[in-house]
């Protein structure tokens, strides 16, 4: 998510124009990606109250603003964020625009055939890395062509990508888990020396910890002893069943739009996204 610098605000007190009261109305939905008439703060929507909007960016700040006319612009152009109708009332203006995104907080492209996948491709450690990808950055990769796989591990990943055989037109993102330094993923990910590939990696032990515990309720994700499989560990500290399987759909059902996920989790995933889909990338 990138913020974008505009001039002087037109719409400023004092330089409003007739015809101000017939801006857009957009509900303020979790999610809604806008930014403040003065350019200065890009954000998702985390709450919404009856005179004020909490926002998030992409670095997990947060900022609170007076939802007054004119005060934000989606897309570049000024609306009017009003508070959500409530479930069971009639929809209220602009309900509409705010489905209008992608769970990343991306428009949607307009419905099409489907694409021919590109030879570039981004591949994830594990199952739960590639479900988090798909529910979040599903649409955008759609649209893009570009496919994403789980390798089960990186143990044998300078192989797999010689296997790959990555060039100018077959770029290949790796995404990697706890890419910290002195860990093995970090000793691993150095043996790979390829123009054509990109291995980006957070810091999390676990993709699990990529979702923000205000998400899922919780104060905060557990320090494992060293030694204990993390999962486990997590899960016998929250007080929740042992059973890692039926962990993580609860978990991946509490993530509704980026701004569930941590900012180190969502700027190396979006590093990925531009890498294989830069110009001349096949």
């Amino acid at each position: 998510m990138r913020s974008k610098q505009y001039g002087p605000d037109v719409l400023a007190e004092g330089r409003r124009r007739p015809g101000q009261g017939r801006l857009p109305r957009v509900a303020a939905e979790r999610g809604l990606v806008v930014e403040d008439a003065a350019g200065e703060f890009c954000g998702a929507v985390v709450w919404c109250e009856k005179d004020a909007v909490t926002l998030e960016d992409s670095r997990g700040r947060r900022r609170v603003f007076p939802l007054r006319p004119a005060a934000f612009r989606l897309e570049g152009k000024p609306v009017r964020l009003v508070r959500p109708a409530r479930p069971g009332r009639p929809d209220g203006p602009g309900r509409g625009a705010a489905a209008a995104r992608t769970a990343s907080g991306s428009i949607p492209a307009p419905p099409s055939r489907a694409k021919v996948a590109r030879a570039s491709r981004i591949y994830v450690e594990g199952r739960h890395d590639a479900e988090l990808v798909e529910k979040i950055w599903g649409d955008d990769l759609r649209d893009a062509g570009v496919v994403v796989e789980y390798l089960e591990g990186i143990d044998d990943l300078p192989a797999i990508v010689a296997g790959f055989s990555p060039g100018p037109a077959r770029r290949l993102g790796v995404l990697v888990d706890h890419l910290v330094d002195g860990s093995k993923e970090t000793r691993i990910a150095a043996q790979v020396r390829s123009p054509h590939v990109l291995i980006a990696g957070h810091p999390f032990i676990d993709v699990w910890a990529a979702v923000k515990p205000s998400a899922l309720g919780i104060p905060g994700w557990p320090r494992v002893p060293h030694g204990r499989p993390w999962k486990e560990g997590a899960l016998a500290a929250l007080g929740w069943a042992p059973d890692t399987a039926a962990a993580w759909p609860r978990i991946l059902r509490s993530v509704r739009s980026f701004a569930d996920l941590e900012p180190e989790f969502l700027g190396r995933v979006e590093e990925l996204i531009d890498f294989v889909t830069a110009p001349g990338s096949g």
